[in-house]
C-alpha cells in the first residue's frame, strides 16, 4: 500500500489518474491531455503501475493504459478502516429526581 501513497502523493499522476477515469487511452493521448513530454510521463506511468493503480496492454504499436479500480477499492476500505468505528460515547446520566 506505500506504493499507492506514493503515487498519489503526485499531482502530475493524480491528473493522469483523473484522465483514465474517463477510460482507456494511449501513452500519447495521456501526455498530451495531461501536458507532459513523452519521458516525463513514462516516469509518472512506471510509479503508477508499479502501485498497481494502472494497467497496460499493448495493441499493435501502441500502449493503451485503463486503471486497476480494485486498487481504489482497496484503498477506500483501509482509509475506513483507519477511521474506524467510533468510540462509544458514555450515556448522559438521567437526572436525578427527589420524590416527595
Amino acid at each position: 500500500m506505500q506504493e499507492v501513497y506514493r503515487a498519489l502523493a503526485d499531482p502530475h499522476r493524480r491528473t493522469v489518474l483523473r484522465l483514465l477515469r474517463g477510460g482507456e487511452r494511449t501513452a500519447g493521448e495521456l501526455a498530451l491531455c495531461a501536458g507532459l513530454r513523452p519521458t516525463a510521463l513514462a516516469h509518472h506511468l512506471t510509479v503508477l503501475k508499479l502501485a498497481d493503480l494502472v494497467r497496460v496492454e499493448r495493441r499493435g504499436q501502441y500502449q493503451v493504459y485503463s486503471l486497476n479500480s480494485t486498487v481504489f477499492q482497496d484503498l477506500v476500505t483501509e482509509l475506513l478502516t483507519w477511521l474506524g468505528d467510533p468510540v462509544p460515547r458514555p450515556e448522559p446520566a438521567e437526572p436525578h429526581t427527589r420524590e416527595s
